[in-house]
């Protein structure tokens, strides 16, 4: 992996760049990824996604 660590993106963000920097760490595709994420959500009620993406959002440093 050319990535090291996990990091908020600064060029992917739409919200706080926590998906974005998922996708670049794991050179996934940003659009599919939010796409997948927001389905989960949908599907889970919404509620354990937004928690999830919180909580990412105040552990992931921004990078660089």
């Amino acid at each position: 992996m050319a990535h090291q660590g996990l990091y908020r993106s600064r060029q992917n963000c739409m919200i706080a760049g926590v998906i974005g920097g998922l996708a670049e760490r794991f050179d996934w595709n940003v659009t599919l990824l939010r796409i997948i994420f927001v389905m989960v959500s949908i599907f889970s009620a919404a509620f354990p996604g937004i928690v999830v993406y919180l909580i990412l959002w105040f552990l992931m440093p921004k990078k660089g």
